[in-house]
């Protein structure tokens, strides 16, 4: 079962889970989850891996400054924990903003990632790119631009998390019992003080500051060269685009699925599945 645990990373108190034994593999979530949302893949995964869930930093139990949320910060925090648990090589898998964190930690330091998994993203600059009524992108992903603004998305949403929260968990869902269930703790998490600025913080940071250092990679020619696995969801947010097409733009090695009956949130509504396509991975050489 895995053991709750708290980490001091460069200052900040990182709260994660961990179970087994073996070459390490850090799950990262997105918005609007914790660490919680890997329960049904963490035991299965530790058979034969050391399995860690951080929440990220501003999330769940980890601490929520009110700076660092840009993804070279972010991502240096999931690197300082790896160090301090021992290790120099890891697989990452993230899902949605977890995911990003989990791209630019490959970007900035390709000789520490063997593997990444990515759920239900595309590139973070691609986003940016593709935001228009042409892809559905900018009506599907209104949040982006909203949760951008100041002090507003904290004031709405404040007044009623359940309600702000569960409008996210009904609409991007196809297997809504799944998530159901869970809804209660991540309602408590994003209740806590600073828990909902923290998340906020998270999408303010994409634009400038993630898309320049994106936009910079980019320029420069950076590339991910480890093997990628991209998954998302039949119904899920980016669907709607030709996924693994925009992917190896970015990538050299990439393979990946649509995952059926699902909608964005994969570990949960689909974890078997999900499972199914980590194994094969983890096991290429």
């Amino acid at each position: 079962m895995a053991r709750s645990r708290m980490a001091d990373v460069g200052g900040l108190r990182m709260h994660y889970l961990i179970e087994g034994d073996g070459p390490l593999v850090v799950l990262l979530h997105g918005w609007p989850q914790t660490s919680h949302c890997w329960r049904h893949l963490i035991g299965p995964l530790a058979d034969d891996h050391t399995v860690v869930a951080p929440d990220l930093r501003g999330y769940g139990r980890t601490d929520k400054p009110r700076t660092g949320y840009d993804k070279r910060t972010m991502a240096a925090d999931i690197r300082a924990l790896v160090r301090l648990l021992g290790y120099e090589k890891v697989t990452l898998v993230g899902h949605d903003r977890g995911a990003r964190v989990a791209h630019r930690y490959a970007l900035d330091h390709p000789a520490e990632v063997e593997r990444l998994v990515v759920m239900d993203i595309i590139p973070t600059r691609e986003m940016w790119r593709r935001f228009d009524m042409d892809t559905g992108l900018a009506q599907a992903c209104w949040h982006w631009t909203f949760h951008l603004q100041p002090d507003l998305p904290e004031r709405l949403a404040g007044a009623d998390v359940r309600g702000y929260l569960g409008y996210f968990f009904e609409r991007w869902t196809v297997n809504r019992p799944a998530v159901e269930e869970a809804v209660d703790e991540y309602v408590r998490a994003f209740s806590q003080p600073g828990a909902l600025r923290a998340g906020f913080d998270d999408y303010r940071a994409s634009f400038p500051d993630d898309a320049a250092h994106d936009d910079a990679d980019w320029e420069a020619g950076r590339r991910l060269t480890m093997p990628v696995l991209a998954l998302w969801g039949a119904a899920g947010l980016p669907a709607r685009v030709p996924v693994l097409d925009i992917w190896r733009e970015y990538a050299e090695d990439v393979r990946g699925a649509e995952i059926p009956d699902c909608g964005h949130f994969l570990p949960e509504e689909q974890p078997a599945l999900v499972l199914e396509h980590l194994r094969k991975f983890l096991a290429t050489g």
